[in-house]
């Protein structure tokens, strides 16, 4: 082949595969915008059912501290109604059986865990995996899920699975790791929320019994 068709060869190559890189960037650049629009409404629609009342949250992100050095905070957002702090909501990842779990809490100012929604995990299905799973139910006759259980409980309580916790079946690694990320997160926010003013001076108010 001459070297005059070899150049124009290469030259369309080369246009080609511009063109080609164009239009990937262009893909990802749309693509990532809808997956982020996405996630920031599914995270804001989740921050809504674990604080109802709430009409506005303002992230500060790197505000809240973690105690444990195995449980890192992610996204973290003072909640509140009409100006007035209701709580925090943080996002809290720790190891556990399959992996990293990662952990919505949302924590009030009377120190009680407002909510709580598994975001992410890599656990058994069927085992572990049921602590995110909406139709497991550690209390069928009142309809409690796993993670619905430690909605109304102090952050001062133990958190000790087959005590004031009750365990997923088959699945006790995920039941501690859940409830050790969830521990820490709630008294993290505790400490950040007694920070903002004296709303907090006589500690986390105390849960009124242990989950049966």
């Amino acid at each position: 082949m001459k070297t005059g068709a070899m150049l124009k060869l290469g030259l369309v190559l080369a246009a080609f595969a511009t063109g080609a890189c164009v239009v990937l960037a262009l893909v990802y650049t749309a693509t990532a915008d809808v997956i982020k629009r996405r996630a920031d409404a599914n995270l804001e629609a989740t921050l809504k059912e674990i604080f109802p009342d709430a009409d506005g949250f303002a992230e500060i992100t790197g505000d809240i501290r973690s105690q444990q050095d195995t449980v890192n905070f992610g996204s973290e957002y003072a909640v509140r109604r009409g100006g007035e702090l209701l709580g925090a909501a943080i996002q809290a990842s720790g190891p556990s059986y399959g992996g990293l779990i990662t952990v919505l809490v949302g924590v009030g100012i009377d120190g009680r865990i407002n909510g709580v929604k598994i975001l992410e995990h890599s656990d058994t299905p069927g085992l572990g995996a049921n602590a995110a799973y909406p139709g497991y139910f550690v209390n069928k006759e009142a309809h409690i899920t796993f993670y619905g259980q430690f909605a109304g409980k102090s952050v001062d309580d133990p958190f000790e699975v087959n005590q004031d916790v009750i365990t997923v079946t088959a699945a006790t690694i995920t039941s501690r790791a859940v409830s050790g990320v969830i521990k820490t997160a709630g008294t993290s926010v505790l400490a950040w929320l007694a920070a903002q003013g004296d709303i907090l001076s006589g500690g986390a108010a105390p849960s009124e019994g242990a989950a049966q």
